[in-house]
């Protein structure tokens, strides 16, 4: 499956004539644009935009852009980037034991509805190796302790660069990743949580949740950094609750929802849809 359009994403200071200028520099190039859409964070000052064309009579490959386009990205003072890779993204799965989020990535996968390969799932356990194997997907157990973790992230990261892998997602990937490992990959691991937090951190947050009666739970994706649980969001949802639930009802629909809005966080960081600036994110349609 190759990739047929290639996709421009831009921050830079709020002025005129940053959407004509660039549009233009597309079509002076031969590009046919088939998606742009913008935003300006007015209380930040900043312009954000993202553009898609097709690739099949554009002018400059992806080695010759950068210096084409750079004389228009000092005069608006952009910082951009261009994702036009002839091939799908590969994509690894984390996960520990938990495996509602793994089983939905796997089906939409095999259903072609992510476009991406996932050539890798790795665990801390060896639980789910039968059924990622199952569905095609091949499985390595890397079991972690506080001795190992260091060892552990190392025989990670080498498997990871030998399978040229582009994006990770942390599946119910029960271990926190060190701040040495997640700089091989800035805004390219997404997780998913419960949105209790901070109300209800730690152990149990359902039961938590269900002993002050909550009303609503939700699930959060954002992209991993050191700061646990505070990276750029991605996605969230919501879904009521009420008396009548348990606390197996709440985390059944709690489940529910992870998969949902992990799945819809995955799909737009594949499709390119997703600019981070600071710590905020613009998720285009």
């Amino acid at each position: 499956m190759s990739r047929k359009t290639a996709t421009l994403l831009i921050s830079c200071p709020d002025r005129t004539g940053i959407v004509a200028a660039v549009s233009e520099f597309v079509h002076r190039h031969g590009g046919n644009l088939v998606h742009s859409d913008q935003h300006t964070d007015r209380t930040a000052g900043l312009f954000l935009q993202r553009l898609e064309w097709e690739q099949e009579r554009f002018a400059l490959s992806a080695a010759e852009f950068p210096a084409a386009f750079q004389p228009l990205a000092t005069r608006f003072e952009m910082t951009w980037e261009l994702r036009a890779a002839e091939q799908p993204p590969r994509m690894a799965i984390l996960v520990s034991k938990h495996g509602h989020c793994l089983y939905d990535l796997l089906a939409r996968h095999r259903m072609a509805q992510l476009g991406a390969e996932i050539p890798l799932v790795v665990s801390n356990h060896p639980d789910l190796e039968s059924a990622t194997r199952d569905l095609g997907v091949d499985f390595l157990h890397l079991p972690v302790s506080p001795a190992t973790k260091s060892q552990q992230e190392a025989a990670l990261l080498e498997r990871l660069q030998a399978e040229r892998v582009d994006v990770i997602v942390l599946a119910r990937y029960m271990q926190v990743l060190s701040a040495g490992f997640l700089s091989h990959w800035q805004h390219r691991v997404i997780n998913i949580h419960h949105s209790f937090l901070p109300a209800f951190a730690g152990a149990r947050p359902y039961h938590q949740a269900h002993e002050r009666g909550v009303k609503i739970i939700g699930a959060t994706a954002h992209y991993a950094t050191q700061d646990l649980d505070e990276g750029p969001i991605i996605a969230q949802d919501v879904v009521r609750v009420s008396h009548r639930d348990s606390v197996r009802d709440l985390v059944a629909k709690g489940r529910d929802l992870e998969k949902i809005v992990l799945a819809r966080a995955v799909s737009d960081h594949l499709a390119d849809r997703v600019l981070v600036y600071g710590n905020k994110t613009v998720v285009f349609d």
